[in-house]
């Protein structure tokens, strides 16, 4: 295990020291500070080769250098299977490398480090170490096995053309054709990375993709329905299973080599990981420390597993809030610090571990220096409303402007609400809420105008006149190109209206109300009774006579 880094005049800051834990160390502090430099300089120190040093085709991992003329040292301390190894390590500028001891250095263990462009890195204590011929210490083995992000997929070649890892695609299939522990182990190790439970991620059938590729391509079954190739996965799916891949491959081979040697597995593995959440949905971030510790003691279960990861993620730190241990685990937290009097430096600090609750609480925290949660637009205007409540001369105009501020950047349930609203209630800014809407707003009701004035409107042209309100009210509108007339309001009465062109008289009402009517040209004299037809019906007058019986 990784016990103890520290950088004299190297890096971005004159001294920095760090005392790890046995399980658990997580990284923060913003971009640029040293994050990835502090993960590259721990793998330089267990293995003792810079990953651009090992694979020319990587852009990052390059050798550290010193700052400026003063001395430069790397100061570590880890325990390897044998005994501890704590060295010092000065930079010679005639040479431009960092001096080591000679001879056979500690055997440190399984050493893994996921770079956060792709790139992935395996020291295999079974096959990178030195071997001895005789009584001499011969290292002629590769000192490291370092993949950029393409070899990962298609495969890995010596610097003398020998083929010394296949490929995630090639070992896949491969694995899925024989059915056999390595397979098994695969799909274990995914399912345990999965987003959650209901989203299994879960081999497919193995396709090919073009004519002019031979290669069975493993898929994956998708939650809707289709089974897609790997090579066509998004770049969070191509993360995991990259990680998946390389976790199992690194594993097996440490495996397979220890049983040629007639030696035992390794009692221990220090896996380094960049940016643990990178392309990984909210759900998924959640579960990846969780995750990658269960595998690890899945595919190593009777080794010791220490994590040293870089995030920058509060849903990261929320989700290791329930296991996390002091005595086992640590949190670094890089920050730039200064003074009136001090340039501006920055500083690593191994932080007390408290929990926050959710990520909101940790957005908050010394682990990212954020005042709030909200985006910028809601900060600069909750500033301007708390100062506002504390300023005994704003006028209600400026409360108000705020006010519709506010609606426009917060949410309905905002606790700031419940603040802002009493303060602005209280001050006379805002109408109470129970007083809703405030003097001089409009008020309907089911029956018209409630309490407060009703104002003008236009409607079609004209303005709409308040009405008197009764029992029912039958509003102005245009009928048939005329105005209806307003009509007195009884029970039963009948409304005014055209029928055949002419307009229907008002009529009195009665209990049996009997209209004036025509009966052939001459009016019906009082007393006649009315004469029906042969289906018991009324005559009617020709034109505009209604049905009504009864007597006048």
């Amino acid at each position: 295990m990784l016990v103890h880094l520290e950088l004299t005049n190297v890096g971005p800051a004159s001294q920095m020291e760090m005392d790890l834990g046995e399980r658990l160390n997580l990284l923060t502090g913003d971009n640029g500070l040293g994050k990835t430099f502090l993960l590259d300089i721990a793998w330089w120190a267990v293995t003792r080769r810079w990953p651009a040093e090992v694979n020319r085709n990587l852009p990052a991992g390059l050798m550290a250098r010193p700052n400026g003329d003063a001395e430069a040292a790397i100061t570590f301390e880890f325990t390897g299977k044998s005994r501890s190894k704590n060295y010092t390590s000065e930079f010679d500028r005639r040479t431009q490398s960092w001096t080591g001891q000679a001879g056979r250095p500690t055997n440190p263990g399984l050493v893994l480090y996921a770079q956060v462009d792709g790139s992935f890195a395996v020291w295999d204590p079974a096959r990178n170490y030195w071997r001895k011929k005789g009584d001499v210490d011969v290292q002629d083995r590769p000192p490291a096995y370092v993949f950029s992000p393409a070899e990962v997929w298609d495969g890995l070649r010596g610097e003398d053309g020998r083929q010394l890892c296949n490929g995630l695609i090639v070992d896949w299939a491969g694995w899925q054709k024989e059915k056999g522990e390595a397979f098994r182990r695969f799909k274990a190790v995914l399912r345990s990375l999965s987003p959650s439970d209901d989203e299994q991620i879960e081999p497919g059938l193995l396709t090919r993709i073009s004519l002019d590729d031979s290669r069975d391509i493993p898929t994956l079954k998708m939650a809707y329905g289709q089974e897609v190739p790997v090579v066509h996965a998004s770049a969070g799916m191509r993360r995991i299973l990259a990680l998946a891949y390389l976790l199992v491959w690194s594993w097996e081979e440490h495996v397979r080599a220890s049983n040629l040697l007639g030696e035992p597995t390794t009692g221990q593995v220090i896996f380094l990981i960049d940016e643990i959440e990178a392309h990984l949905h909210p759900k998924w971030q959640r579960r990846i420390v969780k995750a990658l510790l269960d595998v690890m003691k899945e595919l190593a279960a009777d080794a010791t597993v220490q994590i040293v990861a870089a995030t920058h993620s509060p849903l990261v730190l929320a989700s290791v809030e329930p296991f996390f241990n002091s005595e086992t685990d640590a949190w670094f937290d890089l920050d730039i610090v200064g003074s009136e009097r001090e340039a501006p430096k920055v500083q690593l600090t191994r932080r007390p571990f408290v929990r926050h609750g959710d990520a909101s609480g940790w957005l908050m925290s010394d682990a990212f220096d954020m005042r709030s949660a909200r985006s910028l637009e809601a900060e600069r205007v909750l500033d301007a409303a708390t100062q506002a409540m504390q300023n005994p001369d704003f006028s209600r105009r400026q409360a108000q402007y705020v006010d519709r501020q506010l609606r426009e950047v917060l949410s309905d349930v905002d606790p700031f609400w419940v603040r802002w609203r009493f303060v602005a209630e209280k001050k006379g800014w805002l109408a109470p809420m129970n007083q809703w809407p405030p003097p001089g707003r409009e008020k309907r009701t089911a029956k018209g105008v409630g309490t407060e004035p009703q104002p003008d409107v236009k409607r079609r042209g004209r303005s709409r006149h308040e009405a008197e309100v009764v029992e029912v009210v039958a509003p102005a509108a245009k009928h048939r190109g005329r105005p209806r007339k307003e009509q007195e309001v009884s029970t039963g009465a009948a409304p005014a209206a055209k029928r055949r062109g002419r307009p229907r008289k008002e009529q009195g009402v009665s209990t049996v109300a009997t209209p004036a009517a025509k009966r052939r040209g001459r009016p019906r004299k009082k007393g006649e009774p009315a004469k029906r037809t042969t289906r018991g019906r009324k005559t009617n007058s020709r034109r505009g006579g209604r049905q009504q019986g009864g007597m006048s």
